[in-house]
Parts: C-alpha cells; structure tokens; sequence
C-alpha cells in the first residue's frame, strides 16, 4: 500500500477542509503517490528525535497531530528545530503528514477520545458545527458522566486518566459534575458555549489568567496541558489505518515531545 492511500484514509475521517483557517494540516514534507510505506509513525508532535525515531523503526511515514511546518519557511538550513527535521526527513526519504484542526473537529476526533477516557456517556458536538465532504465537525464535545461527582474526584479522575501532575481549576464547584464539556489543546474560545450548554464542568488544555475569572460556582473549570489534552490522539490514527490500510504497519512513537517540565 502506497502512502497516498494512508493520507486518503486519514482525509476521509477528518476532511481538510474541517481545519480553521490559522492552520496548516496535510502534507508537510515528502511525495505521496507512488512510495509504498513501510511504517506508519504516529505522533503529536514532529522533531528531529522524532524523526531520528522513525528513521529508527523502519517508518518511512511521520503522521502527526501538530503541524511541523506552522509558519512559512523562508529557508531551510538548519538554523532552528523545525528546519533540521525537515532536512533530516527529505534526506532520508521520510514523509510527514499533520492531521491538526481537520482532527479536533472531526466527528469521533480529538474531543471525542478526551471523552471517551473519561467515560462520558452521550457524547456530542456543542457550539458551532459545520460540515466538509460529507462529514460532521464541530470545535467541542459534550457528555455525561456514568455518575455524578464531587469537583475534588472529578479533578482527581483528570489527574489519573491524563497523568497529570497538576490541573488548574478554579474554585471548587459546591454542587455534583455530571456534564462536562471538552475541548483539547487551546480551547478557552468554547468556555462560553460550554456555560450555555449547562456544562458542569470545563476541561482544556490551556487558558489565560484572566479567563479564570466571574466563573466561581457557575463552572468547574479544568485546565490539564495542552500536550496532556491531545496525547491519546495517536490512538485515533492508528484506529484509522489499521481498519481502512489493513497490513500497514503502525509504530506508536515513544519520543516524548512535551517542552513543559512541572517542578
């Protein structure tokens, strides 16, 4: 199987077309058509260690949540991190595809795994939706606990399913979590439709200071990292290729990509 038809399979289940427009999703570096792939590497994010492991492992396929290449390149040589891991992907033949945006709105995307380890019943869209090649999206996802719980267990639940050394609340809500509104990486834009859903509680990857405020005993907000939010994300493209791109091999990388350390 060429690696065209793996890029086709992952467009199918997340068009690009559901990416915001800040973004950069799709092919970073590399040809798709006619290359068989020999591994698929599955990851959040792309560095030169993560392609030195992918090198390592036989994957001659990167496909990765963040985008590598965010920003125009004005030149390529070797001055910065993102320039290196180009470089050492187009010298030794290895291509890079980045399913960002197009995946955190994506019916049974990044939101939808977030709830799926916390157990969430019903889970669903919330805010906007929209649609692109037939396919469903939406920037949050919503769903019920099995049981409600106090805000301290809920933290706690957080902490366990997410390895999370610390989460950033605000105060603690007086009254049971049971419907919880989620969405990964950076999504404080959605606190305020999550209110108006009668979210419980509000789980994201990060917010500003000055977000946290006017919100005590109207919502639990839970703030968990933005690599801890989107981390499982791999497990979406791996549940992907190996329905739709039977007997490729997919690598789960073991490269540790998260640049913040809690102390």
């Amino acid at each position: 199987m060429n690696i065209k038809e793996v890029v086709n399979a992952l467009e199918r289940f997340a068009p690009l077309p559901l990416q915001e427009g800040f973004d950069n999703a799709g092919l970073q570096v590399g040809l798709t058509e006619e290359q068989e792939v020999s591994g698929a590497l599955l990851c959040l994010d792309v560095t030169e260690q993560v392609v030195d492991e992918a090198i390592a492992k036989g994957c001659n396929l990167i496909v990765s949540h963040h985008p590598l290449i965010f920003h125009a390149l004005k030149r390529i040589n070797g001055g910065n991190d993102v320039q290196r891991a180009v470089v050492k992907a187009i010298k030794h033949d290895v291509t890079v595809v980045s399913m960002h945006t197009n995946m955190d709105n994506a019916l049974g995307g990044v939101n939808y795994k977030i709830a799926e380890k916390m157990s969430l019943q019903n889970a669903r869209f919330f805010g906007q939706e929209k649609m692109a090649d037939g396919v469903i999206g939406g920037s949050g996802v919503i769903g019920e606990l099995p049981q409600p719980m106090a805000a301290a267990d809920f933290i706690q639940l957080l902490k366990q399913q997410f390895g999370v050394a610390c989460v950033q609340a605000n105060q603690l809500l007086q009254r049971p979590v049971s419907r919880v509104a989620i969405c990964g990486g950076a999504g404080a834009f959605m606190l305020g439709d999550a209110i108006a859903q009668g979210a419980d509680a509000f789980v994201t990857g990060e917010m500003h200071y000055h977000e946290y405020f006017g919100h005590e005993q109207e919502i639990q907000i839970a703030v968990i990292g933005h690599y801890q939010s989107e981390q499982f994300t791999s497990e979406i493209f791996r549940e992907i290729i190996e329905s739709q791109c039977p007997g490729v091999r997919c690598v789960m990388a073991e490269t540790v990509t998260n640049p913040i350390c809690y102390l």
